[in-house]
């Protein structure tokens, strides 16, 4: 994360607090997480230097970038395309080249460069899509807060030969993943 300048992906406005240990807005009423977040996330993927990563959640590309240090690939699926443009320059600037950047609903996942050794979504869901399980590789994980819209837990969903097993990394609190597979609207 050390090699990841996150003040290249904050509002101009909030540089001073780049490094603070928490989340900070950005447009459309979303958020760039805080770096303990990305890092537990990043860690509970169980990345590997050949792992294929679809990021539902783009943002300002900062997670995207850290992700790509460590896979092998990531595919990361936005929403709103003004968001994804600009963080598709930022990651240009930064020259992190192995990124697909996507638009679309997230919640479904993209089936086309499936299966996944990880999924990470920074939105939150009432519970994990199962488009986004059914696009898990084998001993593939899914990470996704899962709760209401105040409160959730971080999820880690790991495929296995006969099963989906699952535990909790703790408390968190993300924007709603919007889809009709998750959250209808964001209020």
């Amino acid at each position: 994360m050390a090699s990841v300048p996150r003040e290249h992906f904050v509002p101009p406005e909030l540089m001073d607090r780049a490094y603070a240990d928490l989340p900070l807005p950005i447009p459309r009423q979303q958020t760039i997480s805080q770096p303990y977040i990305v890092a537990l996330m990043t860690w509970e993927a169980g990345l590997n230097r050949k792992s294929r990563v679809l990021e539902v959640g783009t943002g300002t590309g900062y997670h995207t970038a850290v992700l790509a240090k460590i896979a092998l690939h990531v595919w990361t699926i936005e929403r709103l395309s003004d968001l994804s443009t600009s963080a598709g320059r930022r990651l240009k600037e930064l020259r992190v080249e192995n990124v697909t950047l996507l638009e679309g609903d997230g919640a479904l996942g993209h089936s086309a460069a499936a299966p996944y050794d990880a999924i990470v979504v920074t939105a939150a869901s009432p519970s994990a899509p199962q488009p986004l399980l059914a696009q898990l590789a084998d001993d593939g994980r899914l990470v996704i807060p899962v709760g209401d819209r105040a409160e959730q837990m971080l999820r880690i969903y790991q495929r296995t030969a006969h099963e989906i097993r699952e535990w909790t990394a703790g408390p968190c609190r993300f924007v709603p993943l919007v889809s009709p597979a998750a959250f209808d609207t964001e209020v």
